[in-house]
């Protein structure tokens, strides 16, 4: 049971977090959404920043898998792998649920660079960057480095411009332009 309330209030605060926002969120909400009391709450997490951090860890975790998965089960080229990011992505900006990267969304909310929330979702796009360059790299493509960093800034700019203009089909154009860069 313990282990399942400890995971029942990050699920829940994740949802949250995502739909209105991290600062917006407060723990009072948190607790009367998951049912809870805030004992329980500061028992699995001290505080609502260490919340935070297992809430951006948690999706961090889940967009690795999936993203993961769908390069496996659509390509098996390095090249139409890198191509097939963008795919998934589409899909992911088409859903009503959509609300922004979590990453990005968090960054902007805890701006300072030396904010732990700022680090971690730093550390995420490190980590996807580093995922694009190994499959540049796969690929054979000359400066792999430079082309996964415009992959990325090409994800990240149709992620923000879905996030404000819904259907607007940011992806699709960002995966053109992908195309020719790969």
């Amino acid at each position: 049971m313990t282990r399942n309330l400890k995971e029942h209030i990050l699920q829940t605060a994740s949802g949250l977090f995502y739909s209105q926002g991290i600062k917006a969120t407060g723990v009072d909400t948190i607790v009367k959404a998951a049912g809870t009391t805030k004992m329980s709450l500061y028992k699995y997490f001290p505080s609502k920043d260490d919340l935070i951090l297992a809430h951006l860890q948690k999706s961090g975790a889940e967009m690795r898998v999936l993203i993961m998965n769908a390069i496996d089960s659509r390509a098996t080229q390095p090249k139409q792998k890198l191509l097939a990011v963008f795919d998934i992505f589409e899909e992911l900006l088409i859903t009503p649920e959509f609300r922004g990267c979590p990453f990005i969304n968090a960054s902007a909310e805890f701006a300072e660079e030396a904010n732990p929330v700022q680090q971690a979702s730093a550390e995420f796009y490190d980590g996807f960057h580093k995922l694009l360059t190994d499959l540049a790299e796969q690929a054979g493509i000359a400066n792999p480095e430079l082309v996964s960093k415009q992959l990325l800034m090409l994800i990240a700019g149709a992620i923000v411009t879905e996030q404000m203009k819904r259907q607007s089909g940011a992806m699709a154009v960002a995966r053109q332009a992908a195309e020719k860069l790969v």
